[in-house]
Formats: C-alpha cells, structure tokens, sequence
C-alpha cells in the first residue's frame, strides 16, 4: 500500500503555525477570514453587474446620440444624425473601451480600483466617481442609520411590554398594528405621505434643505430635522412592523421555557426576570436579522429618495442605470454591498459579546 506523501517542511511549519494562531485568536481569524470571503463576494458581483449591463439594449453612447437628437432642431435632426452616428460613435466607444468584451473592461477596471486606488470617472458626467459617491453616501447612511436606530428602540420597548399583556386587548390591537404595516406596500405609504405633505403644507415635499450644511450649520440641523421627517417615518413604519412582531414572539417563546418558571419559583421580581433573563435572550435572533434590516432600508431608500427628492445613493444609482454609466453603477453597488456585508459581519461579532456560549473558531464548544 502505498504511504501517503508528507508535506515539505516549510509547509508542514505553516500549516501548524496557522493553526496555532487560531486557537490562540480565534475572533481575529474569523474576521479575517469574512473579509477575505466578501471579498472574492464583491468581485462575483461585480462580474455579474458589468455581464447584465451588458446584456441591456444600448450603451451609454447610444444615450448620448439619443439626448443630441432629441435636443436640436427639427429641420437639424438629419445633419445631426448623421454627425453622431457611425464613424463617431465607433470614436466614442473605442475612447470609452466599450468596444471590448465585459469582462476586459470589468478587470481593466479593477486593476484601477486595486492597483491605483481610483474608481474612474462618470461616463456621462466625466466627473470622478469618489467624488459622487462621497457627496451621496453619508446622506443614505445617516437617514438610514437613524431609521435603523428607531425601530430597534421603539421595537425593543413595545415588544417587550406587550409581551407582558399577552391576550389582552391592546396586545390583539398591537399586534393586529404591526401585522397590517408589515403587509402595507411601501411604495403605496410614501406615495401617500408625499400627497399629505403637498396638500397639507405641513412639511416639505423634498428631503433634503436647499442651503448646504457650510452656510449655517445650526440652522441647517434644524431644517433637516423637518425635511427628512417624512420620509423617516415612511421608513420606521415599514420596518417596524416585522420587527415588532418577532421581538413579541420571541420574549413570549423565553417566558414559556422552563428556566422561567424555576426563576420565579425562586420568588425573583419579575422585572428582573424580564430584563436580565428573558430580554438577554431575545438579542441574538435580532441581532442575527438586524443585517437583514439593514439591506432592506438601503434597498428600500431607493424609491424614497426617487419619490422625497433626497440626494442619496440610492437615487444615484437609479439615475446611473437609467443612463448605463457602467463605472458610476459598479462603485454605487460594491459600495452599498460592502456596507451589507460589513453589517452582517459586526451583528456575528456582537452574537459572541451578548452570548458567552458562541465562539468563533473553537473546536467542540
């Protein structure tokens, strides 16, 4: 029988030295581990991006022929026509590196992202795509941020309250409450705030100020806070819904279990018993959904910031795909994804901080 081969040396130390590291630091390696993991999970999806931008009809010079003709004269319209089609398109197409395969101009762009840290330019606005980016992104990450912050809290609180009066009328009319906002369609709700602030005049049918933040920094906070109410509240009320709901039942699935009742046999204060016992464990399913919710605000901000007029990525990214700006959508999309996949990864890393019993990397624990 033949014996098996034994690894070099070299190989053999190392193997063992990363083993050794990671029983020694079991969470460090699992986060570098994730990393590397979103990371060949980006570069997919940014394979499968630039392959269905490339399967819809047209490009972005096509785009532009169409805005040229449609913006001069009638009597100009056959003169213009035939400046901006064949050898000129070919032009633009050859300067843009459209008249290469998808997959050429995919690695040709990531070679620029990795290589020199650059994202390109806009193919429409030739503006830089960081500088896009970064005037959009911290105005989705705040709105969603704050909305992410409400539903935990008024989630939490009612949850748990209502957990309390199981059976009762307000817990049938609460429940029935959360169950009709998790199945109204939101783009029905902003629809319907967008017209009750137009016929009220109560509050700004845009999200956003018309002064930048330099200007007046006290007053703009102010200003914001009214803007952006509305579509806050659109927001809180569509994602509150499910969370409520699964917070109630998961606090009334830990004071049916067992360890409840030796507790209070025990004559502990039920107070305690709801905070310190049952509410400790209705975190880790939240927390296990809170990346979830977390992608479906950003996913859902899109027709927010569309319908509100509010300068976020989403509406960035809608206004890129509509024009085919491949580079502006691939930056938009790796970075929303990104955020996605980071949320997923901090929610794993507070599972070990709120549950002794989780740990990353350990054999047989």
């Amino acid at each position: 029988m033949k014996k098996p081969t034994k690894l070099p040396a070299p190989l053999r130390s190392l193997v063992t030295s990363l083993y050794g590291l990671k029983n020694r630091a079991p969470l460090p390696v699992f986060i570098f581990r994730r990393f590397c993991t979103m990371a060949i999970m980006l570069l997919l999806l940014g394979f499968a991006v630039f392959g269905l931008m490339e399967l819809a009809p047209g490009d972005i010079v096509s785009q532009v022929m169409m805005q040229q003709l449609m913006s001069s004269a009638e009597g100009r319209a056959q003169a213009v026509q035939r400046d901006v089609s064949g050898e000129w398109a070919e032009a633009q197409r050859q300067e843009l590196g459209l008249d290469q395969p998808f997959y050429v101009q995919y690695f040709r762009w990531l070679k620029q992202v990795v290589v020199h840290q650059d994202l390109g330019l806009s193919l429409i606005s030739r503006a830089p795509v960081s500088f896009l980016l970064r005037s959009r992104l911290l105005n989705s990450v705040v709105l969603n941020l704050i909305s992410l912050v409400l539903i935990t809290v008024f989630s939490f609180l009612l949850g748990v309250y209502f957990s309390s009066k199981a059976g009762t009328g307000a817990d049938i009319a609460i429940t029935f409450f959360a169950l009709f906002l998790h199945a109204f369609p939101g783009i029905l709700l902003l629809i319907l705030l967008q017209l009750f602030a137009s016929l009220t005049g109560l509050f700004p049918v845009t999200a956003y100020p018309l002064f930048p933040f330099s200007d007046s920094p006290g007053r703009f906070v102010f200003s914001y806070a009214h803007h952006v109410f509305l579509p806050l509240l659109a927001a809180f009320l569509g994602g509150i819904g499910g969370t409520l709901r699964m917070i109630r039942a998961t606090m009334l699935d830990q004071l049916g279990q067992p360890y409840i009742t030796a507790l209070r046999s025990r004559g502990i204060a039920e107070w305690r018993i709801y905070l310190n016992h049952a509410f400790r464990n209705t975190l880790n399913p939240y927390i296990t959904g809170s990346a979830n919710l977390l992608a479906g605000l950003f996913s859902g901000s899109l027709i927010l910031e569309i319908i509100f007029a509010y300068p976020g990525v989403g509406r960035l990214m809608y206004e890129a795909v509509m024009q085919e700006d491949v580079n502006l959508v691939l930056s938009n999309l790796m970075f929303i994804s990104f955020l996605v996949l980071l949320g997923m990864l901090i929610s794993d890393i507070c599972l070990t901080l709120v549950d002794p019993r989780i740990r990353y990397g350990k054999e047989g624990r």
